[in-house]
C-alpha cells in the first residue's frame, strides 16, 4: 500500500490512460461494428461477403497476437504510429466485430415488418436501417455493448505487453522496481473491478430508462 500511496499520481496518469485507451477503443468499435452490421444485412451481396470476412477475422483472432503485428509489423512497411494509438486501433478492430454481432442480432430481433413499413413511405435502405432499425435493435442491445465495453477495458491490459504505460504496465513496472508481490496487482485488479461494475450498473439504468413498456 505504501508504494501505490508513493507513486499515486503515476498511477492516476496510468489509469486515465486506461480509461481513454478504452473510451477510444469502444467508440471506434461501435462505429466500425454499425457500419459493418448495415453490411452484413445487406442485399448487396459484395458488402455482406466484406462484412462476413472482416468479422471472422477478427471476432477469432487474439487481441495480444494482433497488437504484435500492429506494432512490430507495420513499421516495416513504412507505417508508425504511436504505440497508444496503436493499442486504440487494435481494440477498435478486435471490438468492432463483436459490436457488428451484437448489433446484427439485435436488428434480426426487430419485426421485419417495421424495415417494410419504413420502404412502403419511400425510405431507402439506408435510411430505414438508420431511422427506423437501428434504434430499435439499440434498445434491445444496451447490455451486449455494456459487456463489450467491459471487455474492451480488460482487453485495454494487454497493451502492457507492447509498452502503453496504462494501469497494468505501471504496475508490473513499480513490481519490478519495488518487489511489491500481489499487493500492486490487487489494487489494479480492484480498480478494474470498480469500473466493471459502474459500467454495468450504468448499462442496467440506461436499460431501464429506454425500454419500451407495452
Amino acid at each position: 500500500m505504501d508504494i501505490f500511496l508513493d507513486h499515486i499520481a503515476e498511477f492516476g496518469h496510468s489509469l486515465l490512460l486506461t480509461l481513454a485507451l478504452t473510451a477510444i477503443g469502444f467508440a471506434g468499435s461501435l462505429i466500425l461494428g454499425t457500419v459493418t452490421a448495415v453490411c452484413r444485412v445487406s442485399p448487396v451481396t459484395p458488402l455482406r461477403v466484406v462484412g462476413a470476412v472482416y468479422v471472422e477475422i477478427f471476432r477469432n483472432m487474439p487481441l495480444l497476437s494482433l497488437l504484435i503485428v500492429v506494432v512490430f509489423g507495420l513499421p516495416d512497411v513504412g507505417l508508425r504510429l504511436s504505440l497508444f494509438n496503436s493499442a486504440a486501433i487494435c481494440l477498435m478492430l478486435i471490438g468492432g466485430a463483436f459490436t457488428c454481432e451484437a448489433l446484427r442480432s439485435g436488428i434480426n430481433a426487430v419485426p421485419e415488418g417495421n424495415a417494410e413499413a419504413a420502404r412502403s413511405i419511400g425510405l431507402t435502405f439506408t435510411q430505414s436501417i438508420l431511422f427506423v432499425v437501428l434504434p430499435q435493435a439499440l434498445r434491445s442491445m444496451i447490455q451486449p455493448l455494456v459487456n463489450i465495453f467491459i471487455g474492451q477495458l480488460l482487453g485495454s491490459s494487454l497493451a502492457a505487453a507492447v509498452n502503453v504505460d496504462e494501469l497494468t504496465y505501471r504496475v508490473q513496472f513499480l513490481n519490478l522496481q519495488y518487489a511489491g508481490g500481489l499487493a500492486l496487482f490487487g489494487i489494479a485488479a480492484v480498480i478494474y473491478i470498480v469500473i466493471a461494475l459502474l459500467s454495468g450498473a450504468v448499462g442496467a439504468r440506461l436499460e431501464k430508462t429506454l425500454a419500451v413498456h407495452r
